[in-house]
């Protein structure tokens, strides 16, 4: 019997949810210790299948700062995580780029898109910028 305890991160009270596999050809599965029927979903998912959204940074040329934040627009499979991150670490975009601008579509195959989470404009944008709003204050 294959067993395993998960805190559920669903709601504050952070239940510990024990879920027990009992083996053979139409294994089931027990949970035992939620409070709630979404922490048994959770449960669940996370014994099966646990996925994560990827927060990362990337290199941004042209911009103010010298990364640009990203995130998985929806959450991929755990074991793919550092692979992502592989993916992530060769990539390098030009300013400007807009909030929720793909960075990269389908990663990995996995049917999430990796997308910006800030809007950096390009320098001399933001220099010129700077220059107006300085000649209007006089």
């Amino acid at each position: 019997m294959q067993e395993k305890e998960i805190v559920c991160i669903i709601c504050p009270v952070g239940c510990r949810v024990q879920v027990k596999a009992t083996p053979g050809d139409d294994e089931r599965l027990q949970v035992e210790g939620n409070e709630c029927g979404r922490g048994k979903k959770y449960a669940l998912e996370e014994f099966t299948n646990p996925t994560r959204v990827i927060t990362s940074t990337v290199v941004i040329r042209g911009a103010l700062l010298p990364r640009l934040p990203v995130k998985t627009r929806e959450p991929v499979p755990r074991h793919l995580i550092f692979e992502c991150l592989k993916e992530l670490d060769r990539v390098e975009v030009e300013s400007p780029v807009q909030v929720g601008e793909v960075i990269i579509k389908d990663v990995l195959g996995t049917g999430t898109d990796i997308v910006a989470t800030r809007s950096m404009e390009n320098i001399s944008n933001h220099e010129h910028r700077r220059e107006k709003e300085a000649a209007n204050a006089d």
